[in-house]
């Protein structure tokens, strides 16, 4: 096969980093260039184990450095773009930055994709798009869902999203999107719900669960979205949206906190219901039956293996973590208290 060069956006972060150390793990003629401008949830910890081979190049930069990414892109073939500002509840605090990232920096990239005549590029974004679903059915989101965004940071993907295709369709970008389900695994920031539950049961603390815990998500091991977009890369057709899941059943926020405890032998009354937040989406379900049918992709971890080979990471890397979760007092309080 010959070499690659890709460009990763935002590869410091939690997927774009588990995706680097996939693909230079399953495809070591390629070179990865990642940009990531080491925000919060940008930590070069999580490239450690990569950051001294010769086909890796990190460069630090924002992607709405318009001058910056075009020099970049001038020796790239293939661009996957994760870079976003990605918490829901952030993007309730603070909206422009949001949109200044999500919306405009993908705009940046899209251009200077089109002026490099980059091969294909390929955008990463998010199921919560599609707005929500009503707990009582059996609906799930397609491909040809409408879109419906109901918070800051989905408007915003939701935005990204139609200018890839807008790109795509007025001046022949060749694109692909993926919009994935809520990812889970090592290196994830510890705000989110799984790595915040495991952590703080390792310190011996409560685990927060919002409103009355029946809030539903499709959890995807991070492992499984790196094989995903490696499939949509190989033999995804051009122009063409797929979604990716990890679940086939159900399961809400506070079935999914019990199952973490039991694992973690545990007690129940760990858990601590707190006050919900601003416009919570009641439920998430993905069907990814395109993906499985056409590239014959379908996720290899189940949710209870997944969530043990999670609670190892975190136990084995207290080093990594402890220091994210220490900085970020002042957000967990003002979050939870």
């Amino acid at each position: 096969m010959s070499k690659q060069t890709l460009l990763v956006t935002g590869g410091a972060g939690f997927i774009g980093a588990n995706f680097i150390h996939y693909w230079l793990a399953n495809h070591p003629q390629d070179k990865i260039i990642n940009l990531d401008a080491l925000t919060y949830a940008g930590n070069l910890a999580n490239l450690k184990k990569v950051q001294d081979q010769s086909n890796y190049v990190f460069v630090e930069g924002n992607i709405c450095d318009a001058k910056l990414v075009n020099k970049i892109m001038a020796d790239v073939n293939i661009v996957v773009h994760f870079a976003a500002e990605s918490h829901v509840d952030r993007s309730i605090l603070e909206p422009a930055v949001f949109l200044q990232t999500n919306v405009m920096g993908t705009q940046i990239l899209l251009n200077a994709a089109l002026k490099n005549k980059i091969h294909h590029f390929h955008h990463v974004s998010t199921d919560e798009v599609f707005g929500a679903l009503p707990l009582d059915t059996q609906e799930k989101f397609t491909e040809t869902t409408a879109y419906d965004p109901r918070s800051p940071y989905s408007a915003s993907k939701a935005s990204s999203d139609h200018l890839v295709r807008a790109y795509g369709e007025t001046y022949e970008l060749p694109y692909t999107i993926t919009n994935c389900s809520n990812n889970y695994g090592p290196y994830q920031f510890p705000e989110k719900l799984i790595g915040l539950a495991i952590t703080n049961l390792i310190e011996h603390k409560k685990v927060p669960v919002y409103g009355d815990g029946l809030y539903v998500r499709d959890w995807l091991y991070v492992t499984d979205h790196c094989t995903a977009i490696d499939q949509v890369l190989a033999n995804g057709q051009l122009g063409e949206t797929y979604l990716v899941g990890g679940l086939t059943k159900d399961i809400s926020n506070l079935e999914l906190i019990k199952l973490i405890i039991k694992l973690m032998n545990q007690d129940q009354t760990a858990i601590e219901f707190v006050k919900d937040r601003p416009g919570h989406d009641r439920r998430y379900a993905v069907d990814w039956t395109k993906i499985k049918t056409e590239l014959n992709w379908q996720p290899s971890v189940d949710l209870e293996t997944g969530l043990q080979k999670t609670i190892d990471w975190y136990q084995q890397n207290q080093w990594w973590w402890q220091p994210l979760k220490k900085q970020e007092q002042a957000f967990f309080k003002k979050q939870y208290d």
